[in-house]
């Protein structure tokens, strides 16, 4: 049997719990993200319902949203966890969003340029498109009822590869990409800042002779 989408959203908020105590301390990112671009290689199948779309097949279709992040640096500036929130419209105009959170490692790192790649679970929701007249559900990679108020997907497996350009001492652009397979692939810009490490200074009680 299939869990139900709130079961899905609570497993995803145990995952955001287990990972709090990385963000309370240590070297850690935020960032913030225009979301963004929706592609999709083959077409859409429901191109005509959707408004933002720059082709008539819906390949290119604009998406109106942010996601934000912070994430944590376990070795290094190398290897770390991140949590993300997304809330945007989605292709045919509705509220859309996702929560996920997982591991990320560098790529590789040339100058103040870096490529970033990631995996872990994630959480996407919709409104229903079958309240929408007109849906074709041909293809639909959600779950959801025509009587259910929202679609979901739980993966285990969604990815990111994220690059970073250092525009300032710690500020940088970034642009994610995230795919979904050979049907969709999103895009996303924006800019992550890095915390600085806190740096410990020596005790100034110096204790003094007295004459």
């Amino acid at each position: 049997m299939t869990p139900s989408p709130i079961k899905r959203l609570l497993l995803t908020l145990v995952f955001f719990s287990a990972a709090l105590p990385f963000f309370c301390a240590g070297t850690f990112s935020v960032g913030l993200k225009y979301f963004g671009l929706s592609v999709h290689p083959k077409g859409a199948v429901n191109a005509s319902l959707m408004p933002l779309k720059l082709d008539k097949n819906g390949i290119f279709v604009f998406n109106l949203g942010a996601s934000a992040n912070a994430e944590y640096f376990i070795w290094r500036d190398i290897v770390s966890v991140k949590a993300v929130q997304a809330f945007y419209s989605d292709c045919i105009g509705q509220f859309a969003g996702f929560s996920h959170i997982g591991f990320r490692a560098r790529i590789f790192k040339i100058g103040n340029f870096s490529l970033n790649g990631g995996i872990g679970p994630t959480f996407i929701y919709r409104k229903n498109w079958y309240k929408v007249p007109g849906y074709d559900d041909a293809f639909s990679f959600f779950y959801g009822e025509k009587d259910d108020e929202w679609q979901h997907r739980f993966l285990w497996y969604g990815g990111e590869f994220e690059f970073n350009y250092l525009i300032a001492r710690s500020t940088e652009l970034s642009f994610s990409v995230i795919p979904g397979g050979f049907d969709l692939i999103n895009f996303s810009l924006g800019v992550r800042y890095n915390i600085p490490k806190k740096h410990r200074h020596p005790d100034k009680n110096v204790s003094r002779e007295t004459f």
